[in-house]
Formats: structure tokens, C-alpha cells, sequence
């Protein structure tokens, strides 16, 4: 993401037509970014409003975003340094509330596909049988 010319960030699609928030959608992508380690630890984040700027959002939102991942334990910030993947593992705590986050947000976008929860359930079933399989 550090390093892309200024309104790029293929990793990164907020969906301003969906229910869920965009600082939700914001977190849930980075969180997920870092854990396929496609974000690798240390490695910067674009600064509040730079990321705000290049997604077209308030930089409060990306700012919510990013306090609600480093309270979980997946990024740092440095005073005046930046923003920064973490280079140790988040707590268990940290993780199970960042697994807790991406799992409503989930469950959220199900039910925007008119999808029951046995729908859901099935589906991540199935995603896990076909990750392990890789």
C-alpha cells in the first residue's frame, strides 16, 4: 500500500451502497490483509489522511479504523513515525476480537444477500475445507 501513487490502493474497496460502515469495511480488509499476509508485519500504512484522501473518506473514519485495529493488536503507531503493521503476534485477546469483528461483518454481508445463517454457516464451512486443501 506505502509507496502506490495516490489514489491506488488495489487492496483496499470501500463500498459506499452497503449497510456496513465504511471505517468497518476499512478495518476488516486490513485485518484481513495482515492475517494472508499480504501485509506484512512492519510494513507502513498509508498515513489517516493520505488513505482517506485516496479512498475518497472522511479522515475520521480511516482514523476509527485504524484505532480500533491497533487496539486489537494488528497495527502500531508510532508518534510521528506512522502507522505500522505489527511485528508481534496481536494478543489472544486481540485476535479473537478482531475474528469477532470479521465474523459479524460477515454474518452483516449474508444477510444483505438475503442468505440464512444456515447459508453462512455452510459457506465458511466450505471456505475453511477449501483453505486447507491449499
Amino acid at each position: 500500500m506505502a509507496g502506490q501513487p495516490a489514489g491506488e490502493h488495489p487492496l483496499l474497496r470501500i463500498d459506499l451502497s452497503r449497510p456496513v460502515p465504511p471505517y468497518e469495511q476499512l478495518r476488516t480488509q486490513i485485518a484481513g490483509l495482515v492475517a494472508a499476509g499480504r501485509l506484512p508485519p512492519g510494513g507502513r500504512l498509508p498515513s489517516v489522511r493520505q488513505l482517506a484522501g485516496d479512498l475518497g473518506l472522511a479522515p475520521g473514519t480511516v482514523a476509527r479504523a485504524y484505532t480500533e485495529l491497533e487496539a486489537a493488536g494488528v497495527i502500531s503507531t508510532r508518534q510521528r513515525g506512522g502507522t505500522f503493521v505489527a511485528t508481534t503476534p496481536a494478543t489472544d485477546g486481540g485476535r479473537q476480537r478482531a475474528l469477532a469483528a470479521a465474523a459479524d461483518s460477515f454474518v452483516g454481508r449474508a444477510r444483505e444477500l438475503g442468505m440464512s445463517d444456515d447459508a453462512a454457516e455452510t459457506a465458511v464451512r466450505e471456505a475453511i475445507a477449501r483453505l486447507a486443501a491449499t
